[in-house]
């Protein structure tokens, strides 16, 4: 049996990761931030030394994008100085690196799907920050290593787009959403069926992206957010009487640009990745982006009015 060891195992993907992997009998240990500092090298020895982990996923990260702008410094420090740690830490026990990356290390500036091998040219602090970390575990586990790079998140825990639509569309309100920034929604238990995919499949060390397929803007997700809250939201025991209901579930997103919504830090234009890697190990990539959305829905709703 495969012996894995989860960093950072209190945020969104850590959770489904370690979800998925107790559902299938897996051995394996989370570790959250307060229970290791992958910052602190001797911390990071000593647990993977401790755990003799035969796969680390590394989901300990700072992904603040804004604020990343003003402390690069400490971004850094998580994102590439811990990947250095857990890349020397599983090179002394043998052990495979998972480690998670981001559409960021790339400057959004393509017209067609990003592949693998695609030139990267980060535009922020937090693309530069998690590029050194992808380069810094493919330069020491090169025959060893995964860097499964992602986007646009979300899932049942944690903070994400997907409940921000949720809770607004609850108070009755009509956001604007940016509609000229294009990606693939992503839930996080896909992201991790596909991590589990590559240890159970052993396809080959490299660059993978675990996206889901299709592409739509910020404004098209809050729509199909919208769309599946007025189908399945109206009923979960909201105190609003029938007339309250009806004027709520009427609501609709208003689409505006980037420059109507601006940010410490550069958002990339398109940040559609391409999925040729999986391809290649004979791994399926994620289906559709609505497909993933509409799956996902349930637990996320019922978890946003728990």
């Amino acid at each position: 049996m495969t012996r894995w060891l989860v960093t950072g195992a209190a945020g969104m993907l850590g959770r489904d990761l370690a979800d998925l992997l107790q559902a299938r009998g897996e051995e394996f240990t989370p570790l959250a931030r307060v229970d290791l500092d992958v910052t602190d090298p001797a911390a990071v020895a000593k647990a993977v030394s401790v755990v003799k982990p035969d796969v680390v996923v590394n989901c300990a990260a700072w992904t603040a994008v804004d604020a990343a702008e003003e402390h690069e410094e400490e971004a850094f420090a998580i994102n590439a100085h811990g990947a250095v740690n857990l890349a020397a830490a599983c090179a002394s026990v043998g052990a495979v690196l998972v480690h998670p990356s981001t559409d960021y290390v790339f400057d959004g500036g393509a017209s067609a799907p990003y592949a693998e091998d695609a030139p990267t040219a980060p535009a922020g602090a937090y693309g530069r920050t998690k590029l050194a970390g992808e380069q810094a575990v493919r330069a020491a586990l090169p025959d060893a290593s995964y860097i499964v790079r992602t986007a646009w998140l979300y899932g049942a825990h944690g903070k994400n787009f997907v409940k921000t639509m949720l809770r607004l569309a609850g108070n009755g309100t009509a956001p604007g959403v940016v509609a000229d920034q294009h990606g693939q929604p992503t839930w996080t238990a896909d992201v991790a069926a596909q991590i589990h995919a590559l240890i159970e499949q052993s396809a080959p060390a490299g660059i993978y992206h675990a996206t889901s397929s299709g592409q739509t803007t910020w404004f098209g997700f809050a729509e199909e957010i919208f769309a599946l809250y007025q189908g399945q939201g109206q009923n979960q025991g909201q105190d609003q009487d029938q007339d309250e209901d009806s004027e709520r579930l009427r609501l609709t997103p208003r689409p505006i640009t980037t420059a109507d919504f601006p940010t410490p830090a550069k958002r990339p234009a398109y940040s559609v990745l391409g999925h040729n890697s999986w391809h290649a190990a004979g791994i399926a990539p994620i289906g559709d982006w609505k497909d993933a959305l509409n799956r996902a829905f349930p637990a996320i709703l019922a978890n946003a009015n728990a």
